[in-house]
């Protein structure tokens, strides 16, 4: 033994690390590298669960942000529609209306006409009585009143 080296202890070091670094690959780096697989599979699932998720959320909001635009312009040519028939509507009554007017006015102007003849024809008869029966008394009361009345109707026309 040169140098004092045992060779049988050696080889039971050896054996004695081997066994150990066995043991320990066995019983700490299998089961820990086994777990760092799972919990890498576990996190790889989540992360592509997360982007299935993702990419279902970005077509649903696609999908609504279609619909809600369909709606506004549904809305709106709705409105724009509703606008157009109220304007029509507004037209037709305005243009009733106006023919109603024309036809009120009409009957009114043809009323008013028909009451002022007959109020002219009713005074026009009323003054005839009246002077009828005035030229009656002047003619039974003196017949001289009536050359009186008439130079009085004379001298005022010289005056005016």
């Amino acid at each position: 033994m040169p140098l004092n080296i045992d060779w049988q202890q050696i080889l039971l070091h050896l054996l004695n690390f081997a066994i150990l670094a066995g043991g320990l690959y066995f019983l700490l780096y299998k089961p820990v590298k086994s777990f760092m697989a799972k919990r890498e599979q576990h996190y790889k699932e989540m992360n592509d669960a997360a982007e299935t998720n993702r990419a279902e959320a970005a077509e649903l909001r696609k999908a609504t942000q279609e619909k809600y635009d369909a709606a506004v312009d549904e809305i709106i040519h709705m409105r724009t529609k509703a606008s157009d028939e109220i304007e029509a509507e507004k037209q037709r009554l305005l243009g009733e209306a106006r023919a109603e007017a024309r036809r009120i006015l009409e009957t009114a102007g043809k009323t008013a006409e028909m009451r002022s003849k007959k109020a002219l024809a009713d005074s026009n008869d009323e003054i005839r009585a009246i002077a009828m029966e005035a030229v009656q008394k002047l003619l039974i009361n003196d017949g001289n009143a009536l050359d009186k009345f008439l130079d009085a109707a004379e001298s005022e026309q010289r005056d005016e």
